[in-house]
């Protein structure tokens, strides 16, 4: 377990962890619950690093129920789902807090937004810099390498650092007239 960089600390039975304890992965995703013979296996919840958490019951390792929780609160609902569903395209923070005046948008549920590294996405868990397809949390750690499809997906839908440079252009000197 140390070797794979995860981590027990909890109830034992015959050298398998079993009873109550805290099993943190790799990616520092802790499940926090019941264990038994080294597997999730009764209620437990899972922590994720970007505060979410989901909460269910376990059967040899696998969620039978349970519920998954944003970490702004927003709690994911498989039926009757309302929110962001084309007709209501607000922030959860703006749902609970009201929207802002009139040319004061707001760009992301965070407000004000992360700053994005230059050349780098925001992919929601985190930055991703597309010339070494890394995906780093938000304190600079390492999550993951992206393959080809999320690649693609965080540069087609996720939010981009500013790479143009804007300004004055003053008559006369357009791009269309140097062309």
């Amino acid at each position: 377990m140390e070797f794979m960089g995860s981590s027990y600390d909890g109830d034992y039975n015959n050298g398998r962890m079993e009873g109550s304890g805290e099993y943190t992965l790799p990616t520092h995703t802790r499940y926090v619950g019941e264990m038994k013979d080294g597997t999730f296996h009764g209620k437990g919840v899972l922590h994720f690093p970007n505060g979410s958490k989901y909460e269910g019951t376990w059967e040899k390792g696998i969620s039978k129920e349970g519920k998954y929780t944003f970490s702004d609160g927003l709690e994911y609902k498989e039926m009757d789902w309302d929110y962001c569903d084309g007709k209501d395209r607000r922030f959860y923070s703006e749902r609970c807090n009201g929207l802002k005046p009139a040319g004061e948008s707001q760009l992301t549920d965070g407000d004000p937004p992360r700053t994005i590294p230059e050349g780098c996405y925001d992919s929601g868990d985190g930055f991703y810099d597309p010339s070494t397809r890394v995906v780093k949390d938000y304190d600079g750690s390492f999550l993951r390498n992206a393959d080809e499809q999320e690649h693609e997906w965080i540069v087609r839908t996720c939010r981009k650092s500013w790479d143009e440079f804007t300004g004055h252009c003053p008559r006369g000197n357009t791009l269309e007239e140097k062309s």
